[in-house]
């Protein structure tokens, strides 16, 4: 994974600063978003929307300052972040000139101006437009990965130039959804965004998880030939679950712990928390964990999302066949 920052003018127009005390109103923010196709711009996009943003895709650049200039609240207190989005398929698409437009924007004394550009590596996207069918824009007759060649050639004065850099090459979606939410929400807010999860150590750790319990010490569904179609939401693998010995210290021990930490982090001012819970294949154990504990720290008054990485993999079985940990 690749979080990066251009520091000086990441510093000058990324994160919101103070607004100046002279200034009417507070400055519009403005977040530009692109990238490669294929490395989560339309996912970044629907996260930002979620966050409260204004959003607007492909939309040509050269029209920025008129959209700029003409709210659609004209006589809002605080103007409503603004994140637009595009790429090489955008009408009249040139890096250069893109960047001279942003260059002058960041100057205007009423905007603050960030640029998020998502990257992805080149096998990485091979194997999302093969898994979706999709061909590439610029690929015309080429080989595919020729295609993505050219058009990381085309948009590396962008990837230099941006304020932010996200490699999603390792991400699923819902993690890079978690990324954008936590630098994104609005700062400045009291609430904490909680995430809790569960996933499948076959397929890899979720990288943006901020806690990490491993639920493998339990006796394993899967080799129950009746629960191993099932999944941690159904009834009959949960009384299975319980019915481990060490479940319930367990369990307790681990929303003791949360109900401590979760409060200390956001005193803080930690934005966005994400709490994982692993099992071998991620579709029993973890499952039921994390659907316990989201229920155990709703009833204490947090409010989260509840996410199943792995719920729906069709390999689990093999991966969890060759060990019956």
């Amino acid at each position: 994974m690749e979080l990066s920052f251009s520091s000086d003018r990441a510093q000058n127009h990324g994160m919101p600063s103070d607004v100046d005390s002279s200034s009417p109103r507070p400055r519009q923010r403005l977040l530009l978003v692109t990238g490669l196709l294929g490395a989560g711009k339309t996912t970044a996009l629907r996260v930002l929307e979620d966050l409260g943003w204004e959003v607007i895709d492909n939309f040509p650049i050269r029209f920025l300052e008129g959209l700029i200039d003409n709210p659609a609240q004209p006589d809002a207190e605080a103007p409503t972040p603004l994140a637009i989005g595009f790429d090489t398929r955008t009408r009249g698409f040139d890096p250069r000139k893109v960047i001279a437009r942003v260059k002058s924007l960041a100057e205007r004394d009423d905007l603050e101006v960030t640029t998020l550009y998502l990257d992805c590596s080149g096998r990485e996207l091979e194997r999302r437009y093969n898994e979706t069918r999709r061909p590439h824009p610029l690929a015309d007759a080429m080989p595919l990965a020729k295609g993505i060649a050219a058009e990381r050639e085309l948009l590396e004065p962008m990837r230099r130039w941006a304020d932010m850099v996200i490699d999603t090459s390792e991400f699923a979606a819902n993690e890079l959804q978690q990324v954008i939410r936590e630098r994104f929400a609005a700062l400045g807010t009291q609430t904490m965004t909680v995430t809790v999860s569960s996933f499948g150590f076959s397929r890899g750790m979720p990288p943006a998880a901020d806690l990490v319990f491993d639920m493998r010490f339990l006796d394993n569904p899967h080799w129950v030939p009746t629960l191993r179609p099932l999944t941690g939401l159904d009834a009959e693998v949960g009384e299975h679950i319980r019915k481990d010995p060490a479940f319930t210290a367990a369990f307790e021990h681990i929303r003791e712990l949360l109900l401590i930490l979760l409060p200390r982090y956001q005193a803080h001012g930690k934005a966005y928390v994400h709490i994982a819970f692993g099992c071998t294949g991620g579709r029993h154990r973890s499952v039921f964990a994390a659907e316990q504990i989201a229920a155990a720290l709703r009833d204490a008054g947090f409010s989260l999302t509840l996410l199943h990485r792995n719920l729906g993999a069709r390999a689990a079985d093999l991966l969890e066949g060759g060990s019956r940990a």
